[in-house]
């Protein structure tokens, strides 16, 4: 897998500047003028459609499940890692539009790493790597949540792999078009049903008596509901440290950022989807959550949706989750697919033209790209640990080290100069620090936890076994 440069005409535009000496407001404007005389046009989004397409991709069903992480934390661990997770969030993701901004041929993260790593080969061949192996287990976890919807609401009326595949195939016929210009309105819509889902949740949690269930036990097995300040005596370290990889996971969506921003009209724009973006996450990520954990202390599971106590109120929140489920999944794939159908179509007329040739190819490589997540979907016993080795082998690059790098490009020479550059320079050496923390213990405890899954016992491949929450 080599870097598609300008030999390879991956950016035709830069044939038309000197790349070198332009500066990147020319250089934008010829990609954007070389884009626009193409049949599909990708670089046509709004700033206001790049924030529906954020929105649609950040609240998620992970939502849900950070009312357990705090359930393992507690108040003080939990809501610092989420305010400190926030933070990085904000700060990393200027970083990375400042960069592009140096670099506006950047199409995706694979181009930001190689870019990032002075022009190396070995850094795009890995960061391709990253992007395939994240985004497709992802998919396949979305197809798992997709079924675990239709079996909660069918109350297990078929096999849990035709769900699957029912989902599958829904996924693929969604995944059709071809401009994420497209996909954002379907993110709208999206994060629309999982607000719903979130609301009706909340509503439910604080009418209810009581819980149904936790992970120590049917209620009131495990005490009456309780909330606490820090970790309850016997949390294991590995506990706590995923339940911060589950955080930690929430607020690492930068690997889709570079596929986002190459399809705006106007990419400078970006800071103003993701300033809207942010205040959507800080609300979303943290209240919601804390409520839950309040009427469900340590009775909480991840989803939330499970402890509810009432099964008519588990269906009607948990039954808007399949909207975001599947966008969301779309999201994923629509990037996936474009870095493999560049790379198959090259300077080909077919890669920007509605020839049948092209979108044969487009929908070949986007079946191929959710048939192998379907795959994952049904042999790995727990995507939830695997979230969690995400977390710590994918997001501690894509999160944090990528962005502490491209910081060190941006400002070497410069790191102390001032007051304010010298407090940034040591908050990207923090991120730095983290991103190489997560891939040592972070990377333990996620695979001390699926091993301990193996040990319980995991359900067979391609099971029929009901998944209802």
């Amino acid at each position: 897998m080599s870097h598609p440069d300008k030999k390879d005409g991956y950016v035709d535009a830069l044939d038309a500047v000197d790349a070198e000496s332009a500066s990147s407001p020319d250089i934008l404007a010829a990609l954007v003028a070389e884009d626009h005389q193409h049949d599909i046009k990708l670089r046509t989004m709004s700033w206001h459609k790049a924030a529906w397409l954020l929105a649609g991709d950040q609240v998620c069903l992970a939502i849900m499940a950070q009312s357990w992480s705090l359930s393992v934390l507690g108040w003080v661990p939990g809501i610092i890692t989420m305010v400190v997770a926030a933070i990085f969030f904000w700060i990393t993701s200027i970083t990375m539009h400042k960069y592009i901004m140096k670099h506006p041929q950047i199409m995706d993260i694979c181009d930001f790493g190689y870019y990032a790593f002075g022009e190396s080969k070995i850094a795009y061949i890995f960061s391709g790597f990253m992007l395939l192996a994240n985004n497709i287990i992802l998919i396949g976890f979305h197809i798992l949540t997709g079924a675990k919807v239709i079996n909660t609401l069918s109350d297990h009326s078929q096999c849990t792999v035709v769900f699957s595949v029912i989902v599958m195939l829904m996924g693929i016929v969604l995944s059709i078009p071809r401009t994420l210009a497209h996909v954002s309105f379907m993110s709208m819509f999206s994060a629309f049903c999982m607000g719903m889902a979130i609301l009706l949740f909340l509503i439910f949690a604080g009418i209810e008596k009581a819980p149904l269930v936790g992970y120590n036990g049917n209620y009131p097995s495990d005490g009456p509901v309780r909330t606490y300040a820090f970790p309850l005596p016997g949390t294991t370290w590995v506990a706590c440290l995923n339940a911060v990889l589950n955080i930690t996971f929430l607020w690492v969506p930068q690997i889709l950022f570079p596929s986002f921003i190459a399809e705006m009209e106007k990419p400078q724009d970006f800071p103003k989807s993701l300033a809207i973006l942010t205040v959507i996450s800080i609300i979303l990520f943290i209240v919601p959550p804390a409520i839950g954990f309040r009427y469900l202390g340590q009775y909480s599971t991840a989803p939330a949706f499970g402890s509810l106590g009432v099964v008519k109120y588990k269906k009607a929140s948990f039954a808007f989750v399949i909207v975001p489920t599947l966008i969301i999944g779309v999201i994923y794939a629509n990037v996936t697919a474009k870095f493999i159908y560049t790379r198959i179509m090259r300077k080909s007329r077919h890669a920007h033209s509605n020839t049948v040739v092209g979108w044969a190819v487009w929908f070949l490589v986007m079946g191929a790209i959710w048939a192998v997540a379907f795959i994952f979907s049904e042999v790995v016993p727990s995507m939830g640990d695997f979230l969690s080795l995400l977390g710590a082998a994918f997001d501690s690059f894509f999160g944090f080290i990528f962005f502490a790098v491209a910081y060190w490009q941006l400002f070497r020479g410069n790191l102390f100069t001032g007051l304010g550059r010298t407090v940034m320079t040591l908050i990207h050496f923090v991120v730095l620090l983290s991103g190489l923390f997560l891939p040592g213990p972070g990377l333990y405890a996620a695979v001390e936890a699926i091993i301990a899954d193996y040990t319980a016992g995991v359900s067979p491949a391609f099971s029929c076994a009901n998944l209802a929450i």
